[in-house]
């Protein structure tokens, strides 16, 4: 991590990209090539072993963040972190704890950590999230006290944080291997009522509160829904039918000749549920969800250079909006179509969560975020977003957002998080049930 923040600084981008307008050598930086659709031989190249070790370190920041920002005797780890002063904040969020859970797996797997302060760290978080963390049908609250598990904010019930949650404590029980791990992870599991949250639908509820029962909102377009449905359906306890996996509409949405399936929604839609769940050379009758993420990660990408004329940060070396923070508080925003309004604001989570999708492209980003932009650097990674053209920079790092950093670049490098995950046999049960097949592409 010191070695990584010694890295040259050189020119900010914005500065370049303004340069390239005006006809500089570095129009590259800004120039729309012709579309053409990813393949997976396209995908194929090896990482640069440069490239490698820069993601080593930023893996290392990252885990740092689910390491010292979670409490070791309740597990839970919190919500953000302000990372410019003291942070004192109680909120956990159940999405962040998912996704530091397989963050300790990842750091157990690299030795960041010795394995038996890793397994005890996940012994006792499931052990709290078992015996003690407030539950509704086996769902969990979306907030927790940091140090008492009590909900907090008036926190819903939520389907697709505690589907996060479950994948991480999955991950957890094929990693370890281990007799009391894997006893809690099964406890955990099969507790959750997928049946009750679509007892009068196929399609789920966005969750549920004590004061005013169902969430009217249902998971019915594509989105980060396809790992609670595939949860669900994998579940032995409380199954859901098949019918659950037909129900959602997949739209299709073309933008520089580039067909996929989309939504109106930012980037990390294309991310969360491909983090755990392999769709590599497979398809379900639909799509091959993976390339379909890939496509919509280099539209995101032609999106974005093409808003240079209005923000002269922009361009192939510096891309990326999912929502994040920003100057005016937390904004859902992406595009296409835009979504937000969009002000130059870079997020480092959106070509991070996207690194398998896209190597060469989200590298170049992420590599010139760190060497251009000093100030979006701290001790846990990239800080959740800034913008180059107001030099405003994010005080705090979001669980969820510095986690699909982490597990796609390990996922990126080896794939463990996939394998590992992918052993579970709720997971495979899911895609079976999904109608998932494995197939060959022409050009793979």
């Amino acid at each position: 991590m010191h070695q990584l923040s010694s890295l040259s600084l050189g020119v900010p981008l914005a500065r370049l990209a303004a340069e390239a307008v005006a006809g500089s050598p570095v129009g590259l930086f800004v120039q729309q090539e012709q579309a053409t659709q990813p393949s997976y031989a396209s995908l194929s190249t090896p990482i640069a072993s440069e490239d490698d070790q820069f993601l080593d370190g930023l893996e290392r920041a990252c885990f740092l963040f689910f390491w010292e920002q979670g409490n070791p005797d309740t597990g839970l780890i919190k919500d953000r972190c302000n990372v410019r002063a003291k942070d004192e904040s109680l909120a956990a969020s159940i999405a962040s704890t998912g996704f530091g859970l397989s963050a300790i797996c990842i750091a157990d797997q690299r030795g960041y950590i010795g394995h038996a302060d890793a397994r005890l760290r996940v012994l006792r978080t499931l052990s709290f999230l078992w015996h003690k963390l407030p539950t509704h049908r086996g769902f969990f609250y979306h907030f927790a006290n940091l140090n008492t598990g009590e909900r907090i904010w008036d926190s819903e019930v939520s389907s697709v944080d505690t589907a996060i949650l479950l994948c991480g404590v999955l991950t957890c029980r094929q990693h370890f291997a281990d007799k009391d791990i894997n006893e809690l992870a099964h406890a955990i599991f099969d507790r959750v009522e997928w049946t009750w949250l679509s007892e009068d639908t196929s399609l789920l509820s966005h969750g549920w509160t004590p004061e005013f029962g169902f969430i009217p909102s249902r998971w019915d377009f594509y989105s980060e829904l396809m790992m609670m449905y595939l949860l669900g359906m994998g579940s032995q306890s409380h199954t859901l039918s098949k019918d659950a996996w037909m129900a959602w509409k997949r739209t299709i949405f073309e933008y520089d000749g580039m067909r996929y399936i989309g939504s109106y929604a930012p980037l990390f839609v294309h991310q969360y549920s491909q983090a755990w769940f392999d769709f590599r050379l497979k398809r379900d009758h639909f799509a091959d969800y993976f390339l379909n993420s890939a496509i919509a990660t280099d539209v995101h990408r032609r999106f974005c250079v093409g808003l240079n004329p209005q923000f002269v940060d922009y361009s192939n070396a510096l891309w990326g909006i999912t929502a994040s923070d920003s100057e005016q508080g937390y904004i859902v925003w992406g595009g296409p179509p835009a979504m937000g309004p969009i002000d130059g604001t870079v997020v480092p989570a959106a070509a991070g969560g996207s690194l398998p999708f896209q190597p060469a492209a989200t590298l170049r980003v992420l590599r010139t975020i760190h060497d251009h932009y000093p100030n979006a650097w701290c001790r846990y990674g990239f800080v959740d977003a800034f913008n180059p053209l107001t030099s405003w920079y994010d005080s705090d790092v979001i669980g969820i957002d510095t986690g699909i950093i982490m597990l796609m670049a390990e996922n990126l490098r080896t794939g463990f998080v996939w394998s590992t995950f992918m052993k579970n046999p709720e997971a495979k049960r899911g895609m079976e049930s999904a109608g998932f097949e494995a197939y060959k592409p022409a050009d793979a």
